[in-house]
């Protein structure tokens, strides 16, 4: 195919944008959180596993943690097992931890596994029982009730909170030039295993990794104000007065939770970003504009 000279000029401006974007973070850590209809459409799979190779190839470090809810959620329905939940986690006996394991660490795992390797790239797939790479324990959820001194605790099963990340294994891979695919189960001091929400282990993972940024893939457009306006730059201290005007609510507080643990640990940003939008983490990782809403530890002028 021939280019015009419109497309060629296109093209060579888009790579020049690039191009300090990628001195900048060659040899960095990039910790993605991969979920939503980017996992579940062909297109934008196939997209994702070549923007997580081309990152690779340019020298930046790429660590994939799935989620896989929608499919475990499936399977689950074809076993005829009820799903249940509790503020958002899912409520998991033995037999629904047995779908998880077989979801998250099989199935889902490996397709990710197979999509990067297919797509020039060199993938491994772990689960965070693989050598203790994720420490967990139960997690309890408490209730107040005004009516009540004591906290109603909540047992919801084999549903953990990391206690601990061994990142020797992962350095290992990164240093080989692979690409660890890590699927959010961990394992106890008991040997008990643990589903733990996907948002929780990435923003663990990058912050015991130093992680240059932790991305986080979602299926809307970003933080949005009371108005609908998408907020596409906020520090900290911003994102505290949303959570407590109200801005920010249910299903965003544990991704905000775990972006703002991030970057109050050290993680120089985190990023809720479109997953909807083709090529999302090239996009925010590699061009002025981004796809999504950045949040850092710097106050407005300070970050470079």
């Amino acid at each position: 195919m021939t280019l015009t000279k419109d497309s060629a000029i296109n093209i060579a401006s888009v790579l020049t944008e690039a191009l300090p974007y990628i001195q900048r973070f060659t040899g960095k850590t990039i910790v993605i959180k991969y979920g939503g209809n980017a996992m579940t459409e062909d297109e934008l799979k196939f997209g994702f596993a070549r923007d997580v190779v081309l990152m690779k190839l340019v020298g930046i470090n790429p660590v994939v943690v799935h989620g896989g809810g929608p499919q475990i959620g499936s399977l689950l329905d074809e076993l005829g097992i009820e799903s249940k939940f509790v503020d958002g986690m899912r409520v998991t006996d033995s037999k629904t931890m047995n779908v998880v394991q077989m979801v998250l660490g099989g199935a889902v795992n490996q397709e990710i596994v197979s999509l990067i390797n297919g797509s020039g790239g060199k993938a491994v797939g772990l689960t965070g029982k693989d050598a203790t790479l994720i420490k967990a324990k139960k997690m309890l959820i408490e209730r107040g009730d005004p009516e009540v001194k004591a906290p109603e605790i909540i047992d919801i099963g084999h549903v953990g909170e990391v206690v601990d990340i061994n990142r020797d294994i992962v350095d290992l891979l990164t240093a080989s030039d692979i690409i660890p695919v890590i699927a959010p189960i961990g394992v106890g001091e008991d040997n008990e295993t643990y589903n733990i929400n996907a948002d929780l282990v990435a923003g663990k993972l990058a912050e015991k990794l130093g992680a240059e940024k932790l991305i986080l893939l979602t299926n809307i457009a970003g933080l949005e104000d009371k108005e609908g306006n998408l907020l596409t730059g906020l520090n900290s201290s911003e994102v505290d007065g949303l959570i407590a005007d109200g801005t920010i609510t249910g299903g965003m507080l544990p991704k905000i939770g775990c972006a703002l643990s991030a970057v109050n640990a050290g993680v120089n940003s985190a990023h809720i970003i479109d997953g909807r939008v083709a090529h999302a983490v090239l996009l925010e990782v590699l061009t002025d504009e981004g796809v999504g809403t950045l949040i850092t530890n710097f106050t407005k002028g300070q970050q470079n």
